[in-house]
């Protein structure tokens, strides 16, 4: 799986647009490869930049994935590195069921602080990693099926 890395990367899979939502969590995707790409004779702008801005390679298809925990809803940096690691480590377990898209797992609401006393716990850990699982979970369901809104 490669990460996303600068920002421009980061604002195209954000507009590509929300496929699941949990309490805490968004999962955005931005579909890559030649299926992003209109035919006709001018392919759209967007469509080309985004695969300019991936690298996009016919032979190695693998998912990219970007974690977005803003200091607004995760205060101390230790909180945020641990989301940050959930996040990754769960979408490695998911990995070979995702399609050859750019994802970023956004955190969209706090961990409320008198559930989770510690900066980093194994409370907080198991509760991220299940909610990560539900969100990954929920987006593979929809994938399969066609026409299908978050």
């Amino acid at each position: 799986m490669h990460r996303l890395k600068t920002r421009a990367q980061f604002q195209a899979v954000m507009a590509g647009g929300t496929v699941s939502r949990t309490a805490h969590f968004a999962l955005h995707r931005l579909v890559l490869g030649t299926a992003a790409i209109p035919a006709g004779p001018d392919p759209a702008p967007k469509a080309q930049e985004s695969q300019a801005l991936f690298g996009v390679v016919a032979h190695q298809p693998a998912p990219w994935l970007g974690a977005m925990v803003p200091k607004r809803w995760a205060r101390r940096a230790v909180t945020r590195n641990t989301i940050k690691r959930q996040i990754y480590a769960v979408a490695a377990g998911f990995e070979p069921r995702m399609p050859h898209a750019a994802h970023v797992v956004r955190l969209r609401a706090a961990f409320d602080r008198k559930y989770f006393v510690s900066a980093t716990s194994d409370a907080l850990r198991s509760a991220v990693r299940a909610e990560l699982e539900q969100l990954f979970s929920s987006a593979e369901r929809r994938g399969a099926q066609p026409g299908a809104t978050p």
